[in-house]
Formats: C-alpha cells, structure tokens, sequence
C-alpha cells in the first residue's frame, strides 16, 4: 500500500496525462489542480500556485472556460453539518427503457431534493442514485414518499456507505 505522497503523484500523474490528450499542458493542468482545491482563487493567487504572473493565470482560465474543460464554480457543502450524514446508494431498474420512460424518471428524480446524482447506468441496473440523508428513518421517508413513486420502477436496490475513503482527498 502506497503513501499518501505517493497517491498523490499517482493523481497527478493520471491528471497529467489525460490533460496531455486533450491538449493542454502541465500549466493548465497545475491551474485546474489549483481550482478544483480552491474555485474561489483569485487570478493571482492561481498565478502564484503555477508561477505565472495573475494576467497570464487570467488568461488560461478564460481559455480552459472557453473551451467548456471548466464548466462552472460552486460551492462544496458539507451535508453533515446539515444532518445529512448518510450517503445511501440505490440501483434502480425500471420496467423498460424507452425514451418516454427515461424522460420520466428524469425528469421527476430531478425533483427529488435528497439526491445528490444520478447516472443512466450499463449493466444489471438502469440508474444509479446517491442520496444523502439524516438517517434511516429519513431514508425511510425518501423511500416511501418518492423513491417509490418513480415513473416506470420496478426494483430499487439500496446500499449505505459506511465512509467516504476519498473525502478530501484532492484537496
């Protein structure tokens, strides 16, 4: 098993190559690093990070937006301190996958305030939702009041993870 320092390489390095792929280079790379830790950075302080001065470090950042490789900014909240403090995974198959029923459950999961992402999936399910919620008995009532209300499921599937190995790892 590997260090820290030499996880983090590893993540450097990956990053690094597949920046490489798409064209950018070590710089960029540096720039994305720094404000995947950091979105609120001001050009100067990016600037700083990589050694470039805060009008070149502008200057990337308005290309790497441009070019859509940085989608947006937002803030990163901690679920935990607002009683959220289970993550709980749910597999769910639906009764077929049309387009009608793909656009429905889409579009009422994107109602659905307690989950946290939700993935078209390939394999023995059809989506993959994270939710995060206070605890059981709130799992209980997402269950109940909405999960189970889906347009077109047929089967959820719940897991609930014990910690977040990766939790402020990239950081």
């Amino acid at each position: 098993m590997g260090t820290k320092r030499d996880q983090t390489n590893s993540l450097t390095q990956d990053l690094s190559h597949t920046t490489a792929q798409v064209g950018l280079d070590d710089l960029d790379a540096a720039i994305l690093r720094h404000l995947e830790r950091n979105g609120r950075a001001t050009n100067f302080d990016v600037g700083e990070a990589v050694g470039l001065s805060a009008s070149a470090a502008s200057r990337r950042i308005q290309a790497l937006e441009a070019s859509g490789i940085i989608r947006g900014y937002r803030a990163v909240v901690d679920d935990r301190l607002l009683g959220k403090h289970i993550t709980v995974y749910i597999r769910v198959t639906l009764e077929r996958q049309s387009a009608s029923v793909l656009s429905a459950f889409e579009g009422a999961v994107r109602r659905c305030h307690d989950i946290v992402s939700c993935h078209l999936m390939a394999g023995q399910f059809d989506y993959m939702l994270v939710a995060r919620v206070g605890g059981i008995d709130d799992y209980g009532r997402l269950h109940r009041s909405e999960l189970s209300r889906l347009p077109g499921v047929t089967r959820l599937e719940t897991s609930f993870a014990l910690r977040n190995v990766l939790d402020g790892y990239r950081a």
